[in-house]
């Protein structure tokens, strides 16, 4: 059986298209019997031609993010000359938003990629997260956007990270009854420090389940429920004497945390 062709078209990369497709082909069962041919840099309307030369008369659907408006104009008309399905990626929504600001649009494709100031700041935020992670260099804490305070698996990396790609400056510090907490933390403005509290009972499961990636035994003190709450009863004093927002990460993805940090980040 012949499977269905998918083209992507792009006069960039091509990254956008292939993301938008494979998050929808995941809402259907077949989603893997299909083949994909991805043509980036598309400039020119001969290589319009090949590509839907190639899928006429086949099982197929041509996709395309192209932001000149002559391109996307022959697309249209060339497909409807040779019955090809096609569907267009950006035209919609640059249409939309040129309304919404009333602004013509700028038509540079590989926008996204270029490499201006705010590449360089978000690289610099990923490089940050990583020097001060897990409480290894103290004087991080002062040069952050965002102080994330939390005991062991509340998710303070992953966050740190997620954050960093939206180009903040997060340093995380580990909260262990047996260390104190480092001075720099209550010398540092409160209202960037944010604690992470988690259920005793989730936190014991998470704790179970990294014990047995790791081999050793699920019953040991750093996962036992008397530990865990020693551990968040510490917190809770850490957290009331700074006097900073707590967030309860309990079954809650990163992408959520994340997203309650900006909102009061960005209400400030």
């Amino acid at each position: 059986m012949t499977k269905p062709m998918i083209y992507l078209i792009s006069d960039s990369a091509g990254e956008t298209a292939e993301k938008i497709f494979q998050s929808v082909l995941l809402q259907f069962d077949h989603h893997d019997t299909y083949e994909l041919y991805r043509s980036p840099y598309v400039k020119d309307v001969e290589q319009i031609n090949h590509i839907l030369t190639q899928a006429s008369g086949k099982q197929a659907l041509v996709g395309y993010t192209l932001v000149n408006s002559d391109l996307r104009r022959y697309m249209q008309q060339k497909a409807k000359a040779l019955n090809v399905s096609i569907i267009d990626i950006n035209g919609p929504m640059l249409h939309a938003i040129g309304q919404l600001f009333n602004q013509e649009p700028k038509m540079k494709p590989g926008l996204a990629y270029q490499l201006d100031e705010s590449y360089f700041k978000r690289i610099e935020a990923i490089e940050f997260a990583v020097k001060y992670d897990d409480g290894k260099d103290p004087s991080g804490i002062e040069k952050a956007d965002i102080v994330l305070i939390g005991v062991s698996r509340t998710s303070k990396t992953p966050l740190s990270q997620y954050l960093a790609l939206k180009s903040y400056k997060v340093a995380n510090v580990p909260i262990v009854p047996e260390v104190d907490p480092p001075t720099e933390l209550y010398q540092t403005d409160p209202n960037k420090c944010y604690g992470l509290k988690i259920s005793p009972t989730e936190l014991n499961g998470i704790r179970k389940e990294r014990l047995k990636s790791l081999g050793l035994k699920q019953n040991a003190n750093y996962a036992t429920v008397e530990r865990i709450n020693k551990e968040l009863d510490y917190f809770e004093n850490v957290v009331e004497h700074l006097g900073c927002p707590v967030i309860d990460v309990t079954n809650k993805a990163v992408e959520e945390t994340a997203n309650i940090i900006l909102q009061i980040q960005m209400a400030r």
